[in-house]
C-alpha cells in the first residue's frame, strides 16, 4: 500500500466517492476493502496530514470515514478545520474511534462529525451509517441544484435583456413568437413589474377634459 493517498481513480458516474482515514494498516485495508464492496469509489490515507491535503483539493470527496487518533492531524482536528472552511462546500464526516464514552461522543459531534462508529466496529453498522450519510448527500447536491436554478430563473425574469422591437405607432413590442402585445403585457411577462392604471396630465387635457365639461 501506498504511503500516501492514493491516486484519485477514475470516477464512475453516480457513485459516490468516500475517503479512508487510517494510520493502522490492518484497519485501512477492512475499510477500504468494505466500502469497495459496497459499491463507493474509495481514496486510501495512512495519516491525517494525507487525510487533510485529499479533503482540500478541488475534487476532493464529500464523504470521508477518518479514525480519530493518527500522527499528524487526528481526526477530531480535520472535522474542526473543515467545518471552519468558507461555506460552499457540502462534506459528511464520519469518526471511527475506540472511545465509547458519551463526552467523547459528543465532543467528536461538537468538533463537526456527521456521525461515529466505535471500534471494533460491526460491518452492517458501518455500512448503515454509511448509507445514512450518502442519501443525506444526495438530498443536499439535489437541494443546492434546484436552488441554482431558482436563482438563474429569477435572474433571468427580473431583467429586460436585449433590443425590444416596438411598433412606432401602437407602442405594442414583438415578442419572440412574432406576436405582438401590449407594453404592460410584455413587461408583467418577463419581470416582477405590475402596473396600476392611471391617466397622465397631458392625456386628460387631450382626451377627457372636453367630455367632462
Amino acid at each position: 500500500m501506498s504511503g500516501k493517498a492514493d491516486q484519485t481513480p477514475e470516477l464512475r458516474p453516480g457513485v459516490l466517492r468516500v475517503l479512508v482515514a487510517d494510520d493502522d494498516p490492518v484497519s485501512l485495508r477492512i475499510l477500504r476493502g468494505a466500502l469497495e464492496k459496497w459499491g463507493y469509489e474509495v481514496i486510501a490515507a495512512e495519516n491525517g496530514t494525507e487525510a487533510w491535503q485529499a479533503l482540500t483539493e478541488l475534487s476532493a470527496p464529500q464523504m470521508a470515514v477518518l479514525d480519530w487518533m493518527m500522527p499528524g492531524m487526528d481526526g477530531l482536528t480535520i472535522c474542526r478545520r473543515i467545518r471552519a472552511m468558507p461555506q460552499g462546500r457540502v462534506m459528511y464526516l464520519i469518526l471511527v474511534t475506540a472511545r465509547a464514552d458519551r463526552l467523547d461522543v459528543v465532543s467528536g459531534l461538537e468538533a463537526g462529525a456527521n456521525d461515529y462508529v466505535t471500534k471494533p466496529f460491526h460491518h452492517s453498522e458501518l455500512r448503515a451509517r454509511v448509507g445514512v450519510g450518502a442519501r443525506v448527500l444526495e438530498l443536499q447536491n439535489s437541494l443546492a441544484d434546484r436552488v441554482s436554478e431558482l436563482e438563474l430563473l429569477l435572474t433571468q425574469m427580473k431583467q429586460l435583456r436585449g433590443l425590444l422591437p416596438i411598433c412606432m405607432y401602437c407602442k405594442r413590442i414583438r415578442n419572440g413568437k412574432d406576436y405582438w402585445q401590449q407594453v404592460e403585457a410584455y413587461i408583467r411577462d418577463h419581470s416582477e413589474a405590475e402596473f396600476s392604471h392611471g391617466i397622465c396630465p397631458e392625456c386628460y387635457e387631450k382626451m377627457l377634459k372636453a367630455q367632462v365639461e
